[in-house]
């Protein structure tokens, strides 16, 4: 099951929006980042989605809010748990469980990594990850940005589904302040490859555009540090990591909901 089958309003409509929408997706070689069309101007990747930049900071270079027991260590940008190779089933049971410790939870962060063109942080503003809802099939991650005081954007979540023996999969549900959806949302793609703390998830247009790995990572140490950003090949081009060890206390409900 996939996004045509998950989406509310499942009907000959929704299948063909959905279609229509890769479809626009394969045209134009990915969909934005759900930021207002100024912004989306400013770069035709947004951090939603895996830019096709070279020139991002190496991943060894990122280690900012890494345990001092993995500082310097370059299993942790590569393969944190010292695993490589496809997707396995309990690599990624093990992963959705780590996922579920902190639901409740809500943590702060920070920007680690962005590549050029990536506008939607500038380091300065306070982001949240909220682990707002679990359940054995969807866990979703609102993303809570600061614009200013007392203002925040709420329009971002990472929705995580697990289809059990056909792998993990990651979404981005993006709405605007009305709860309506933005143009550009539901995009993502499968697990294909990670190991207990982490999990590579393709997005197929811009690998085949590309010609190598086009995608986002996800990294969970429960109780130390949660990591989400997107990569090209082996680096990052836009990183974020929050802090697992303080919680903080759980913002208003995601746009929408």
């Amino acid at each position: 099951m996939r996004l045509a089958d998950i989406r509310p309003g499942n009907n000959a409509v929704t299948a063909f929006s959905v279609a229509a929408f890769l479809l626009s997706v394969l045209v134009t070689g990915g969909c934005g980042s759900g930021q207002s069309d100024d912004r989306d101007a400013a770069s035709s990747a947004g951090p939603g989605e895996p830019a096709a930049t070279q020139e991002s900071e190496s991943p060894a270079q990122s280690a900012d809010m890494v345990s001092p027991d993995r500082q310097g260590d370059p299993t942790d940008t590569a393969s944190p748990d010292g695993q490589t190779g496809p997707a396995e089933p309990e690599d990624q049971a093990m992963f959705w469980s780590r996922l579920h410790e902190h639901c409740g939870e809500a943590f702060e962060g920070r920007l680690v990594t962005a590549a050029p063109g990536f506008d939607l942080l500038d380091g300065t503003e306070r982001v949240i990850v909220h682990f707002r809802s679990c359940s054995d099939f969807e866990t979703r991650l609102p993303f809570h940005i600061e614009e200013g005081p007392d203002a925040w954007d709420r329009s971002r979540t990472w929705v995580f589904f697990n289809h059990g023996a056909d792998g993990l999969e990651l979404r981005h549900d993006h709405r605007h302040q009305d709860g309506s959806e933005e143009e550009n949302t539901w995009y993502g793609g499968d697990a294909i490859e990670g190991g207990p703390y982490w999990q590579r998830f393709v997005y197929p247009p811009r690998t085949e555009e590309m010609g190598v790995f086009m995608g986002w990572r996800v990294e969970i140490h429960p109780n130390e540090r949660f990591t989400y950003g997107t990569m090209r090949d082996d680096e990052w081009t836009f990183r974020v990591d929050f802090d697992l060890s303080r919680s903080v206390e759980p913002p208003p409900p995601p746009w929408g909901f």
